[in-house]
């Protein structure tokens, strides 16, 4: 082999580790932010959901538009994040917002999913969901339909 072919393909071979060498450090940084983000995600999860008093809704909801939280209907108010936690990972948001009930209408369904569904005990975090629940879905009084108004009434001819 003359010393010019020794050269070249000893240059191709650097050329292809430094290649393999640096693909497989731009994946370990792209698998390494990716492991990051995800678990910094679910850091602000947990922190949010264990902080009930926090108020930190806008930053970390960001899909919440005037006043109710897009993807489950829930109004946006104290509370919501651990709704959200504690009552969507088993059922829908709608099984809840279809629901009207009193305190002790919301604290009997959570203890009737507690002895029957696995529902966790939420400890304290129990009063800050009631509290949401019962503020935002008690029953509504209904009865009869609102009078009308601005109506523009007309005689009936009477013959």
């Amino acid at each position: 082999m003359t010393m010019r072919k020794q050269r070249s393909h000893k240059n191709r071979r650097k050329s292809i580790t430094y290649f393999i060498t640096t693909l497989g450090m731009i994946l370990v940084l792209v698998l390494g932010a990716t492991m990051y983000y995800i678990l910094g995600e679910q850091n602000a999860v947990e922190d949010l959901t264990a902080t009930a008093t926090a108020d930190v809704l806008p930053a970390l909801l960001p899909e919440i538009k005037d006043g109710i939280h897009q993807p489950t209907g829930f109004v946006a108010d104290k509370g919501l994040a651990l709704v959200i936690a504690n009552c969507t990972n088993c059922h829908s948001a709608k099984l809840v917002t279809q629901n009207r009930a009193t305190r002790e209408g919301w604290v009997g369904m959570i203890r009737w999913m507690q002895e029957s569904q696995g529902l966790w005990d939420m400890g304290e975090n129990e009063e800050v969901i009631v509290n949401y629940l019962t503020k935002h879905y008690a029953p509504t009084q209904q009865g009869r339909r609102r009078n009308l108004a601005d109506i523009e009434w007309y005689p009936l001819d009477q013959e």
